[in-house]
C-alpha cells in the first residue's frame, strides 16, 4: 500500500497536516510494507526540509498512491479518480458550498472517508481538531471581549510558535469580573475549559451563575441536558433528543440575560433549535457583548453568525437594531468571532495531536478487512453514496 500526504489546496490555505515528520518515521517503523510519500508544500507548518531530514520522500505526482490523506476539502480539479481519500469534506450536513465536490467524488469513483464521521459503535467521534479549536476559540473570544470593552489586551494566538508561548501571555493579563457561558461537552468544550483554567477563571454552577454576582471572572458550562427541553413535557431525554430534536426548544434566555461573553462549542444540525432569535439581540435584557461561535455553523445555533471569518479578520459586528452585519467593536453591536479553521492558529501543536490519534486509531484500520470504523465514515465509494449516507441523495442530484 502506498500512502500520500496531500498538499492543502483550499483557499485561504490551511497549513495543518495529518502526520508530522516524526510521526511519519514512527509509521514506517511500525508498518514496513507501507510506502509513504509527501507532496511538497510551501505553506505547510512543517517544512519540506523537515520531512526530508526525517527520511521521507517528496513526490509531486501522487497518482500512484492508493490512499491520499489531507485535512481540508480537496479542490475538484485536484481529485484523482479511483483513490481512497481522507479529509474533512463538510458535506454530511448538506452544506451547499460543497455539493459539487461530493458530486465530483462520486463521478470519479473515489472512496471518501470523512474524519468527522469516524466513530466508535456508540457514535462517539474518534479523532478531530476540536480540542485545539476550543483552546483557540476561547482565547479569541476573550481577546475580542478585551477589544470590545477596552478592559485588557490579549495578542492573537497565531503570533506565537506554539501553545507554551501563548500560555506565558496569560500570566500578564488581569481579567475583569466577566461572566462567561460555554456550551458543549465534547473535545471543543475540553479545549475551552483548558483555556479557562489557564486564566484561572472559576467554574460555577448554572444556578450560581444566574443568581450571584462575583468579584472575579467566572464561567458556567452548559450541556444539552441543561439547554434543551421538550416542547410538551419540558424534560430532556438524550435518546429522544437525538432522534427527534425538532420537538425540543432551547432554554437559553436566562443565560443571555446574565452573561457577558458566550463561547459556543455545541454540536448543531438543522433540526436543533437555535439559542435565540436574531430579534432577541435587540431587547434590553440581551447582555452578551461577544459571541465566539467555535463550532461555526453559519446561520445555525447562533443565528447572527452570518458568515465564517478568517484568522486575519476574525470578528464582525451585528447591529442590535437593524440586525445588519457591521464593523466590530461599535457601541450598539454584538460582536461575533466565527473563524472556521481555529486550530490553524496553532498548526504544529494541532497537527501533532491529530497525528497521534490518526496513527493509533485509524491507520491500523486500513489493514483490517471490512473495517466497521472505516465503513461508518465512508460517504461515497465506487461511484455511489454508501448506505449510511443515502440521505444525501437529493443533495448530490442536480
Amino acid at each position: 500500500m502506498k500512502l500520500g500526504i496531500l498538499r492543502e489546496g483550499k483557499n485561504p490555505p490551511d497549513n495543518r497536516v495529518a502526520l508530522s515528520p516524526h510521526q511519519c518515521k514512527v509509521v514506517q517503523r511500525k508498518y514496513p510494507d507501507l510506502e509513504l510519500v509527501i507532496q511538497p508544500s510551501a505553506t505547510r507548518c512543517f517544512t519540506d526540509q523537515e520531512y526530508v531530514e526525517a527520511g521521507q520522500i517528496l513526490q509531486e505526482d501522487l497518482s500512484d498512491c492508493d490512499v491520499l490523506v489531507g485535512i481540508k476539502e480537496v479542490p475538484i480539479a485536484n481529485l484523482i479518480p479511483n483513490k481512497t481519500y481522507f479529509f474533512f469534506s463538510h458535506t454530511k450536513k448538506k452544506q451547499p458550498h460543497n455539493k459539487k465536490l461530493l458530486q465530483a467524488i462520486i463521478a470519479n469513483k473515489i472512496r471518501l472517508i470523512d474524519y468527522e464521521c469516524l466513530t466508535y459503535g456508540d457514535r462517539q467521534r474518534i479523532l478531530g481538531f476540536g480540542f485545539f479549536a476550543g483552546i483557540v476559540g476561547a482565547h479569541n473570544g476573550l481577546l475580542t471581549y478585551g477589544k470590545k470593552t477596552g478592559s485588557f489586551n490579549l495578542p492573537p494566538v497565531h503570533r506565537f510558535s506554539d501553545f507554551r508561548e501563548v500560555i506565558r501571555q496569560y500570566f500578564e493579563v488581569k481579567l475583569p469580573n466577566i461572566k462567561i457561558v460555554t456550551t458543549g461537552n465534547g473535545r471543543v468544550s475540553t479545549g475551552v475549559v483548558e483555556t479557562m483554567n489557564m486564566f484561572d477563571i472559576k467554574r460555577v454552577s448554572s444556578d450560581e451563575f444566574l443568581k450571584k454576582n462575583f468579584e472575579y471572572p467566572v464561567y458556567c458550562e452548559l450541556t444539552a441536558e441543561q439547554l434543551y427541553k421538550h416542547k410538551d413535557t419540558h424534560i430532556y431525554h438524550r435518546e429522544d433528543f437525538r432522534k427527534h430534536a425538532y420537538n425540543y426548544y432551547c432554554d437559553f434566555k436566562a443565560y443571555y440575560q446574565s452573561a457577558d461573553l458566550f463561547l459556543n462549542g455545541v454540536y448543531w444540525d438543522k433540526n436543533i433549535a437555535p439559542f435565540f432569535t436574531p430579534e432577541e439581540i435587540a431587547t434590553a435584557d440581551f447582555k452578551i457583548k461577544v459571541i465566539a461561535d467555535i463550532t461555526c455553523d453559519v446561520k445555525g445555533s447562533i443565528p447572527i453568525n452570518y458568515e465564517a471569518t478568517t484568522i486575519a479578520n476574525p470578528t464582525y459586528g451585528v447591529d442590535r437594531k437593524t440586525l445588519q452585519q457591521t464593523a466590530p467593536f461599535l457601541p450598539e453591536t454584538v460582536d461575533v468571532m466565527a473563524v472556521d479553521n481555529l486550530p490553524n492558529e496553532l498548526p504544529r501543536d494541532a497537527s501533532d495531536f491529530f497525528g497521534v490519534q490518526f496513527t493509533k486509531m485509524i491507520l491500523p484500520e486500513l489493514f483490517v478487512s471490512e473495517s466497521a470504523i472505516l465503513y461508518r465514515a465512508t460517504i461515497a465509494n465506487e461511484g455511489a453514496l454508501t448506505e449510511p449516507f443515502t440521505y444525501l441523495q437529493d443533495y448530490v442530484q442536480d
